[in-house]
């Protein structure tokens, strides 16, 4: 599954963005997938994670529930993040990850087997 990612910008504290995350092959045939994202020193962090299947069940990091919102198009196999009310704390480079397996919560770095190159964000004050 080859993941590309858009929609990286650099904004003002309190402004929005819209990540997308295309998928060359079809995601709807993963589990899950999700969003997660690394600031310069510190280590990948989960972000946001849906189940492709079932209820669409999702899952989000404390740092960002209520201001981020994750969501997929399945006709286009797109994931989509919301992201609201963005704080210089929310820079970092995103990615978007597919196929969990397993390995540990749906935020949990290691547990999905294909990732995107990354797409940046940069909120400043």
């Amino acid at each position: 599954v080859q993941l590309v990612e858009s929609g990286g910008d650099s904004v003002q504290a309190g402004g929005s963005l819209r990540l997308s995350c295309a998928a060359a092959d079809d995601t709807n045939s993963s589990n899950c997938v999700g969003w997660f994202r690394q600031a310069p020193g510190k280590e990948r962090e989960g972000v946001a994670a849906i189940d492709s299947d079932g209820d669409g069940k999702t899952s989000y990091a404390a740092s960002v529930k209520g201001r981020f919102t994750i969501s997929k198009d399945n006709a286009k196999s797109i994931l989509y993040l919301q992201m609201n009310s963005l704080t210089p704390e929310d820079t970092a480079m995103y990615y978007c990850a597919a196929a969990y397996n397993g390995k540990g919560s749906r935020l949990a770095d290691g547990a999905y087997e294909y990732w995107g190159q990354g797409t940046q964000v940069t909120v400043s004050s």
